[in-house]
């Protein structure tokens, strides 16, 4: 059998970019053994869109990070792993954007290339190589420039996906004294429409409560009516209740058809639930629309003068209007007509009222 020779700088190379330890680890007929910088990863999910980012935690020990252990880009950028080990790697369950850049969904190598005012941020389509060590800029699938910021001593290397909101995120590498962050942005109502529409053409389809969160989530998000009244219709159609009455009714209201939404109300009310009316007058309330709410809770009262909590939705609906007597004259009768595990509560609201 002939064997191969390497020349002592070949072999000086190999071991710069692949140190000894991971030949203990990986080397043929070997055991695993733990790294140095140990494996971690960070998982958020914005609406649907699920993302992660795997990577490795080296540590400061005392070392000069920026400039230094990972130079600066002084005219001859060379891509940083952003970790250690293999690639560190972010992924997407659906296309995004970073910092206003279309990405497409995929997971991705990710890398960096640090400078004293600005870095450079790199995906790499490439991303089950180890380190930078092989990287291509032909695999980029896309960079963006950001800015550093100076933070907090952070001994081990982290990402953490800071500041989520509705429809983007912040993805922040931090290490040392410096902290380095990309927006990430979903179109979140796209996205969940998507599934929607997916969704209600399997099992959801084939019952009122699909249909109907399906259209809830239009009102609550204020948008695309049109198809939402369509769902509600569905819904009702396959069994009218009071909840997808009042989604109907909330729709056509928002769509400028305000005597079709008070009839459809009006149906609501009349097949409805001494609780299903107590709920709407609560959820009233916290829109502030407290006369409709009153009107609500004199209704359930008349229409079920023996459920105790008709009482105390008027109650409530007195301690809006700021007229406290009459608020605590009724939770009196809600406090004589309720079960025994509801009486310390209603009686803890009122010291309260009354201590006032």
């Amino acid at each position: 059998m002939k064997k191969i020779f390497l020349a002592p700088i070949t072999l000086f190379l190999l071991f710069q970019i692949v140190p000894l330890r991971t030949f203990a680890q990986y080397g043929a007929g070997g055991v695993h053994l733990p790294y140095e910088s140990q494996k971690a990863s960070v998982k958020q999910t914005i609406g649907l869109t699920e993302m992660e980012i795997v990577y490795h935690r080296p540590a400061v020990k005392g070392r000069k990070i920026w400039g230094d252990l990972v130079p600066y880009n002084n005219g001859n950028p060379i891509p940083w792993r952003a970790g250690a080990n293999e690639n560190t790697t972010i992924s997407f369950s659906n296309d995004v954007t970073i910092e206003g850049k279309p990405l497409a969904a995929g997971t991705y190598g990710l890398h960096m290339i640090p400078g004293e005012n600005e870095w450079t941020i790199i995906f790499s389509k490439n991303h089950t190589s180890w380190g930078s060590f092989s990287y291509d800029q032909k695999e980029d699938a896309l960079r963006v420039i950001v800015k550093p910021q100076s933070a907090e001593f952070e001994e081990y290397l982290t990402y953490e996906f800071a500041n989520p909101q509705p429809a983007k995120v912040t993805a922040e590498l931090h290490w040392e004294k410096l902290k380095v962050g990309f927006t990430v942005e979903v179109n979140t109502h796209e996205i969940v429409l998507a599934s929607i529409r997916n969704e209600l053409r399997n099992t959801p389809g084939f019952s009122w409560v699909g249909y109907n969160t399906a259209a809830m989530y239009a009102v609550d998000e204020n948008f695309d009516y049109d198809e939402a009244i369509g769902w509600a219709n569905s819904s009702v159609s396959s069994e009218e209740n009071f909840d997808n009455l009042e989604t109907l009714s909330q729709l056509q209201t928002k769509t400028g058809k305000a005597d079709e939404s008070e009839k459809t109300m009006q149906r609501a009310m009349q097949i409805a639930k001494p609780m299903e009316l107590q709920n709407y007058g609560r959820q009233l309330i916290r829109e502030k629309k407290v006369d409709e709410a009153m009107k609500i809770f004199e209704y359930n009262a008349k229409k079920n003068p023996d459920q105790w909590f008709v009482y105390a939705g008027l109650a409530r609906g007195y301690e809006a209007k700021h007229e406290m007597n009459k608020a605590i004259e009724n939770m009196k009768i809600a406090l004589d007509k309720a079960p025994e595990n509801s009486k310390p509560g209603i009686e803890g609201t009122l010291k309260k009222w009354e201590a006032k």
